[in-house]
């Protein structure tokens, strides 16, 4: 059974910073990819970040490039997000996913991902 719990939202001033943290289970594929997703109230989930397991690459919308920085953590089968100078257009529910990806690259398209956190909330103020 493969399980996501996604962690580390918080409540924090523009300028600000957050770590996020996505720690799963159960995930034995070879291939496949991870990403990040907000979903701010009364709009869709849209794609933050993401990052193929195998090869590394990784991909970023582009309003967090620059902000934002997706890492791994193999031997902890963990995903981080952290997350510099936020604006209160960051604010959402932050959701860690997963795929099954063969190839080396990663989307950012959140109905490919497959597996999914409960979600963290983030709330910047301004």
């Amino acid at each position: 059974q493969i399980e996501i719990v996604d962690s580390g939202g918080g409540s924090v001033q523009a300028g600000g910073s957050l770590r996020l943290s996505c720690t799963t289970s159960g995930l034995t594929y070879d291939h496949y990819a991870m990403g990040w997703f907000r979903q701010a109230p009364g709009k869709r989930r849209k794609g933050i970040s993401c990052l193929n397991w195998k090869s590394g690459v990784t991909y970023y919308a582009e309003d967090v490039q620059g902000r934002f920085a997706i890492s791994s953590d193999a031997s902890k089968n963990t995903l981080f997000l952290q997350m510099n100078n936020l604006t209160p257009e960051d604010t959402g529910i932050y959701f860690c996913a997963a795929q099954i990806n063969i190839r080396d690259t990663c989307g950012l398209w959140a109905p490919a991902y497959t597996f999914w956190g409960e979600g963290t909330q983030v709330t910047v103020s301004s």
